[in-house]
C-alpha cells in the first residue's frame, strides 16, 4: 500500500454534496489516509423529477447536487473521519474568508485545497447563438472567481506544506457546445501555469485534474453508449480514478510536480 504522507493533513474540497460525485468521493479516499477534511458546498436547486432519481440521470444528479451534503457526512462519520461540512459560497470574497477562518479555528492550518466545485450551463444553451449573460457570468463566477479566492486565501493562509489541485475538463481546449463552461475551464488551465510559478517560491505545488466523461450520476444508459465508443479505454471513468489521482497530487511523493494539467480521460479527447 502507498504511504501518501497524508496523516493529519488538513484538506479543504468545494463542491462535495453530491455522493456520487468527485468531491465526496475525494473526502473518502483523504479520509481513508488519516487526513482531516473540510466539506464547501452550496445548493443549486434545480427541478427534477423524484421518480426519476432511482438511476442515472439528470434527475438524480439535480436532486444530489439541489440537497445538503447529509450522505456524504454519514459514510465520513461510518469511517470515523475528522471533518467539518461548511455550506458556502465560493464566489463571493467574504464567504471564502469565513471557510478559512472556520477550517483554521478548527485544525489550526490547511494544507490541501481541491477546488472541485463548478457551474454550467444544464439547459442546452451555452452555445454562441444562445449563450445569455446569466449563463456567462454564473459560469465564471464559480468555476474562475471561486477558484482564484479560494487560491488566494489558501496561499496567505500557508503553512509548511502546500498542495492545490484544480479542475478542468478534458475538452477544455475544444469544446463545442459548452463553450463558456469550456472556456472557464482552460481558464483554469492557464491560471494553474501561472499561479504555480508564483507560488513555488513558498513550497506549494498547483496542478489541475482535467476529467474525461465522468459516472458521477449524470451519465444515463443512452448516453452511456454514446459516450463510451469515444473512449479508448472503453469505459466511463469513475470517481474513484480522479480521487486516486488527487490523492497523488496532493501527496508527498508529488513534491516537485507543478504547474501541470492531468488528463483522466482513458485516452477521451487526447
Amino acid at each position: 500500500m502507498v504511504d501518501y504522507g497524508l496523516k493529519d493533513r488538513v484538506a479543504i474540497i468545494t463542491g462535495a454534496n453530491n455522493p456520487q460525485g468527485i468531491g465526496a468521493t475525494t473526502a473518502f479516499a483523504f479520509a481513508r489516509e488519516g487526513a482531516k477534511v473540510a466539506l464547501i458546498y452550496k445548493k443549486i436547486p434545480r427541478d427534477y423529477d423524484n421518480n426519476k432519481t432511482d438511476k442515472n440521470g439528470a434527475d438524480r444528479y439535480f436532486k444530489a447536487n439541489a440537497g445538503n451534503a447529509d450522505i456524504v457526512e454519514q459514510k465520513l462519520k461510518s469511517m470515523g473521519a475528522d471533518y467539518i461540512v461548511l455550506e458556502s459560497d465560493i464566489s463571493d470574497e467574504s464567504s471564502v474568508k469565513e471557510i478559512y477562518s472556520t477550517v483554521i479555528k478548527r485544525y489550526g492550518k490547511v494544507d490541501i485545497l481541491v477546488n472541485n466545485a463548478a457551474d454550467g450551463d444544464m439547459d442546452g444553451v451555452d452555445t454562441i447563438e444562445k449563450i445569455p449573460q446569466t449563463v456567462i457570468d454564473d459560469t465564471f463566477a464559480v468555476n474562475v472567481r471561486g477558484t482564484i479566492l479560494m487560491t488566494r486565501e489558501f496561499v496567505k493562509q500557508r503553512g509548511d506544506y502546500g498542495r492545490i489541485i484544480n479542475f478542468s475538463t478534458d475538452s477544455a481546449q475544444v469544446f463545442a457546445g459548452q463553450i463558456t463552461y469550456g472556456a472557464s475551464k482552460a481558464t483554469i488551465e492557464a491560471l494553474t501555469r501561472s499561479i504555480a510559478i508564483e507560488i513555488a517560491k513558498y513550497g506549494i505545488t498547483v496542478n489541475c485534474v482535467a476529467p474525461g466523461p465522468t459516472q458521477t450520476g449524470w451519465i444515463d444508459e443512452e448516453l452511456e453508449k454514446t459516450v463510451i465508443p469515444l473512449i479508448p479505454m472503453g469505459k466511463l471513468i469513475q470517481p474513484e480514478d480522479i480521487a486516486e489521482t488527487i490523492l497523488f497530487l496532493a501527496s508527498k511523493h508529488a513534491r516537485f510536480l507543478t504547474g501541470q494539467v492531468i488528463k483522466v480521460s482513458g485516452g477521451h479527447s487526447l
